[in-house]
């Protein structure tokens, strides 16, 4: 062989090398992410959620692709946009924070493995068969909203005189009627009656609102659920409008002017459901992962509205805050 054509060969070569490489490299990833809500209100958790993404060693537009589906407070969208994330051959479905997308998830596909995070027993709405073994294509956090009813109940007891207490409910959501039986028990133990008040659209918020105001001397627990995360605005000015003492279940109703809230930290679940993803990419089975609980907890309290609505908070609370805002 002629030493110019033997060059010529190898620097084809060369060039079909590379080519070849990259060819035989796998896709990234492509993770589906599903809510039943809108993006601006969940811009932390999101972040949260990437956080979780890297701490499994993944990144976004790096090693991995998310596809994000929202259906902005409309869920009858939800079957779609999970047939819609099918067909784009994801590896993964995501849900954090949102239930009816973790159901509609479910009831479109056994095979795409689906990592939840959702406020009340998965067990007992068929996510999973049980917390240790889930058996089936879902895992995910429990955020545990529904056990923790008797102690914000307990706290707003406490926090302000009241002879009955007022509860918003969201009737669409599967967990009510466990949280109604809940909160009702819960105020049988405090000696004290309890309204419940149920709303699933803005309109029926104001009408809840209307209702409430008409018997006054009440203490309002707002429900856990992502329809009033995403309506918070809402809700926390018409709290404030007729001066009622409330308190909340996700930090961000206290940062825009809510009394008090507790419940688990909504950023660090996100960030819990982003581990758990990265490892269903990584070969594990949701099978075999256990539903884990969160891992923070916080208590916010805004000292602005306690002066606003006249309200000493008591000492006890102050020293168990995680945060104060004043």
């Amino acid at each position: 062989m002629k030493r110019r054509t033997f060059i010529t060969l190898l620097g084809g070569a060369a060039v079909a090398w590379p080519l070849a490489a990259r060819a035989q490299q796998p896709a990234m990833p492509v993770i589906g992410f599903l809510h039943s809500g809108s993006p601006e209100p969940n811009v932390n958790r999101v972040a949260g959620f990437r956080k979780g993404l890297g701490e499994a060693g993944y990144v976004e537009g790096q090693s991995v692709a998310i596809e994000y589906r929202w259906a902005a407070g409309q869920d009858h969208r939800l079957p779609d946009l999970v047939t819609d994330l099918i067909r784009r051959r994801v590896a993964v479905i995501a849900t954090p924070g949102s239930t009816p997308a973790a159901l509609a998830a479910k009831a479109a596909t056994t095979t795409i493995p689906i990592v939840f995070a959702v406020g009340g027993d998965p067990i007992a709405i068929g996510l999973v068969a049980s917390l240790n073994r889930p058996g089936g294509n879902a895992t995910g956090v429990n955020f545990q909203n529904q056990e923790l009813v008797a102690k914000r109940l307990g706290m707003l007891r406490e926090l302000a005189p009241a002879n009955h207490f007022v509860a918003l409910v969201n009737p669409n959501s599967v967990f009510t009627d466990a949280v109604v039986k809940d909160l009702q028990a819960s105020a049988s133990a405090l000696g004290l009656p309890i309204e419940i008040l149920r709303a699933g659209t803005g309109r029926e918020i104001d009408a809840a609102f209307a209702n409430l105001v008409q018997k006054p001397g009440g203490a309002l627990l707002v429900g856990p659920d992502v329809f009033f995360t995403n309506r918070r605005a809402q809700i926390v000015t018409l709290v404030t409008r007729h001066a009622i003492p409330a308190i909340y279940f996700a930090s961000e109703f206290a940062e825009i002017g809510g009394l008090v809230s507790y419940g688990p930290n909504v950023v660090n679940v996100f960030q819990q459901t982003g581990i758990y993803v990265g490892r269903v990419l990584k070969g594990e089975k949701p099978a075999d992962m256990p539903v884990e609980q969160p891992t923070k907890f916080e208590l916010v309290v805004n000292l602005n509205t306690a002066r606003a609505l006249g309200i000493a908070i008591p000492n006890t609370l102050l020293a168990i805050a995680d945060e104060v805002i004043d």
